[in-house]
């Protein structure tokens, strides 16, 4: 049954339950995306690691997340279960064998995988600004940093990065509003707090170096199998902003980077995006509309993205039309929310004369599911209830001990694994200042000084004339001395205006950002 330049997915069935014929995913339209939808329960993680073991089997990379852990079981071979082998015997599977997969693990908390970050320069504005849930105007301020660092060659790499920037901001506000717009203190101070919820979250984990490279998670493994990259997702669910917010990041990295090769005879790269629904979940319109580009204009350069979640209607129609190889799972259909979306997943299938799809897809089994992949000429297939096949790694977690081995044994072992910290805006800001104010103190003392020998005098006098006991003269000397208007500038104040001759010198080396605001290299 198994079919080169092709994914076996599982049988269909007749209406008497009898088996129809074979089910595939033609590996040429495997980038023209996909969508995975059901119910808690229904099914979808084994869908998932089916699709999964299919393209690595190919030779096809594949990035998915572990909402659950269970995927993690795809790392170890298979071992022979009851409902295993009964349903490879129901579809007539005979050539159903166990495997086990080249995994890597990433985690951004780094406890279950290896350390996967970036720097806030390669997130951008865009993206900072969903994750921190930022309003307008505080998202304008958010650019206006970027604009500052991208142009006076401050890097922001981490955290404290921005934090010294936005410290910056809020001490020249009236300066740099005149340059680059209203600059208020008030969101300065609001995206100040958003960052000290962030780094209570976590966020301080994703942001540093060493960044992580996209071909770190192109890579086939010594017998042609694509490497499995496992990101550990289940804490990192705990903050789902910022679940959502990385694996756009990732996406619009793989956009930025990845050149142009049309319609190739496999994906370059597969990347799966579970619980999808936190992607779109209160997303501003803008943000929308450029996940809709990148997720229509990626197909050109070889990546199939595949959503997961329960609902249909958890994608934006939009984003939805993009998405040619479907697998439903059932539904629930009680709520009148629930009924439009049985409605909505059954009206985007090409109709099967056979049986109606609203009907079926309330009555699916575990492990069933409405498919429909494209066949010739890209055109979506009749939708088929479909038995999905066995997978053959192991259908559930692996053990920390066989996690901990298999991450010893990782290629990339040892690159991600230690913090980097280089000189960035945070230090140059500071070096900044202390130069400023060793300046500003070297000039006070001169100006002491030459003040201090100018009152020192030999020699005669003549009355009215100065001298350093002449009354009158030193109440005019201490009159000009409070009159004179000199304050001592803070080493911030010192420091930002350096930092603002710096961008008015630096304007043609400013970075250009991509379509979701990251870094075009």
């Amino acid at each position: 049954m198994i079919e080169d330049g092709k994914i076996f997915i599982g049988a269909s069935r007749n209406p008497d339950d009898s088996i129809n014929k074979p089910e595939y995913l033609d590996l040429k339209f495997g980038n023209r995306h996909g969508l995975v939808t059901g119910a808690t329960g229904t099914g979808k993680t084994v869908t998932l690691q089916v699709l999964a073991e299919g393209f690595s089997r190919a030779g096809v990379p594949v990035f998915a997340a572990d909402i659950k852990g269970d995927l993690s079981g795809i790392a170890a071979k298979g071992e022979p279960k009851d409902f295993l082998t009964k349903r490879a015997e129901q579809i007539g599977f005979a050539d159903y064998e166990f495997d086990q997969f080249p995994v890597i693990f990433w985690d951004l908390f780094g406890e279950k995988g290896h350390r996967v970050r970036t720097t806030i320069a390669e997130m951008g504005p865009l993206l900072l600004a969903r994750l921190m849930d930022a309003s307008e105007p505080q998202e304008g301020v958010i650019n206006i940093a970027f604009k500052i660092a991208d142009q006076g060659g401050l890097p922001l790499l981490d955290l404290k990065d921005f934090s010294s920037l936005l410290n910056y901001m809020g001490e020249n506000a009236s300066q740099l509003s005149n340059q680059y717009g209203l600059i208020s203190k008030a969101s300065v101070g609001s995206i100040q707090r958003a960052l000290l919820v962030l780094e209570q979250q976590g966020a301080e984990h994703f942001f540093g170096e060493p960044a992580l490279k996209i071909t770190d998670i192109m890579r086939t493994s010594n017998n042609g199998y694509g490497q499995i990259s496992v990101l550990a997702a289940d804490k990192l669910m705990m903050n789902p902003r910022l679940y959502a917010t990385f694996l756009l990041w990732l996406l619009s990295e793989l956009f930025e980077e990845l050149p142009e090769v049309g319609d190739p005879e496999k994906p370059k790269l597969v990347f799966f995006f579970d619980e999808a629904h936190l992607l779109f979940n209160d997303a501003p319109k803008v943000l929308t509309e450029r996940v809709e580009q990148v997720v229509r204009l990626i197909r050109s350069k070889g990546v199939g993205v595949y959503f997961v979640t329960q609902n249909p209607l958890d994608v934006p129609e939009t984003v939805l039309a993009q998405l040619g190889n479907r697998a439903q799972h059932a539904l629930r259909a009680y709520s009148p929310r629930e009924q439009k979306a049985v409605r909505t997943a059954a009206d985007t299938f090409r109709a099967n004369p056979a049986f109606d799809c609203a009907t079926v897809i309330t009555n699916l089994g575990t492990g069933e599911a409405l498919v429909s992949t494209l066949e010739a000429k890209g055109a979506p297939s009749i939708v088929e209830r479909t038995l999905i096949r066995p997978p053959s790694g192991r259908v559930g977690p692996v053990t920390d001990d066989e996690r901990r081995q298999i991450i010893d044994r990782s290629p990339v072992l040892g690159v991600y694994d230690e913090d980097v910290d280089r000189e960035s805006a945070f230090e140059l800001l500071a070096a900044r200042a202390k130069k400023a104010a060793d300046a500003e103190a070297a000039k006070r003392a001169q100006e002491e000084a030459s003040q201090q020998q100018g009152n020192t005098t030999s020699g005669w006098t003549l009355p009215g004339f100065g001298g350093g006991n002449d009354d009158d003269n030193q109440g005019r000397g201490q009159s000009r001395g409070r009159t004179s208007g000199y304050q001592r500038e803070t080493v911030v104040e010192a420091a930002m205006k350096s930092v603002a001759r710096t961008v008015a010198t630096q304007v043609g080396r400013a970075l250009v950002r991509g379509i979701l605001g990251s870094l075009k290299r």
